[in-house]
């Protein structure tokens, strides 16, 4: 436990996170309400943030990455609050959409990001979406990945709200067993145990079973109102967006990524083939050659 007045949390320890396949990449930390919170931070030029969901961290963004750094952009890759590196309040109840955002909405500040773009995936979505909204300035395109925002209006599939009610009834959340599951190929054992690694005990894992409980089931749920508010202002935000969509999602079928596509006023997703929910896991180099050719065919 961190010795915090406020907040009981767990830090990770680092040895558990040492040597994981195919991430060369160190940790940089920022102490925020007392607690410790990791980002990646690779390369220079025009700013590229990459916000991950549930239950994952930047390890997920490793294959995505390079391609986009070697085309000459910085690539920074938060751990929010209770994933990753980052520490992780035991409360469940310390978790909500407004202090995620608030959280990195400091990340934006405190490395002064601008002419940055916003990739986001899962949870990511309704974070770094918002984030986009709010902050402007800082934002000026976005690259979205099998997510959505939530209105409390939003149709749920039958395999979220299992997944939902699983996740409700289980305090020990298998991570890497979920993850594998949401992987159109089995990523191997050593990429499982490298997304189990963060969660050494039960008590760290309350970030990750709050996220789906979070979701607003109606439009008076907490965080429906800031999810249409989002949803409405980019539907005429004329900022550049590239879509990417998997073939084979389960949670959020390439349906519901047309429907959030016309929702927001885009064009239909890219399909990424060959690819579930997890799509940076099945094909993160093409995913991040997509990225990086999308960037630099853009005016800067």
């Amino acid at each position: 436990m961190l010795p915090d007045e406020m907040t009981d949390a767990v830090r990770t320890p680092e040895e558990v996170l040492e040597g994981l396949p195919d991430f060369p990449f160190a940790s940089h930390y920022r102490e925020v309400d007392g607690l410790r919170l990791a980002h990646l931070d690779e390369g220079d030029g025009p700013p590229v943030i990459f916000l991950h969901g549930e239950p994952t961290w930047s390890f997920l963004w490793r294959k995505v990455i390079p391609p986009v750094h070697d085309a000459g952009f910085r690539c920074i890759a938060p751990d929010l609050a209770g994933f990753g590196r980052s520490d992780k309040p035991t409360d469940l109840g310390w978790y909500s959409y407004d202090r995620h955002v608030a959280m990195m909405a400091g990340l934006l500040e405190d490395l002064d990001l601008r002419g940055a773009t916003m990739v986001v995936h899962d949870w990511g979505g309704p974070i770094g979406l918002r984030l986009a909204v709010e902050h402007p300035q800082r934002i000026e395109r976005l690259v979205i990945m099998d997510t959505g925002l939530f209105t409390g209006h939003q149709r749920m599939t039958d395999a979220w709200l299992a997944f939902r009610d699983f996740v409700a009834r289980t305090e020990d959340l298998p991570v890497g067993f979920l993850v594998r599951g949401a992987c159109k190929n089995d990523p191997g054992e050593d990429v499982i145990a490298a997304y189990d690694a963060p969660f050494p005990s039960i008590d760290s894992k309350a970030g990750a079973r709050a996220f789906p409980l979070l979701i607003p089931q109606t439009p008076d749920s907490p965080g429906a109102a800031a999810g249409a508010q989002v949803q409405e202002a980019l539907r005429s935000d004329p900022r550049p967006t590239l879509m990417l969509w998997a073939d084979s999602d389960p949670v959020l079928p390439l349906s519901v990524g047309e429907r959030f596509a016309e929702s927001i006023g885009r064009e239909s997703p890219r399909v990424i083939q060959d690819a579930s929910h997890f799509l940076q896991e099945d094909q993160g180099p093409l995913i991040g050659r997509s990225i990086a050719e999308w960037l630099s065919s853009a005016p800067r």
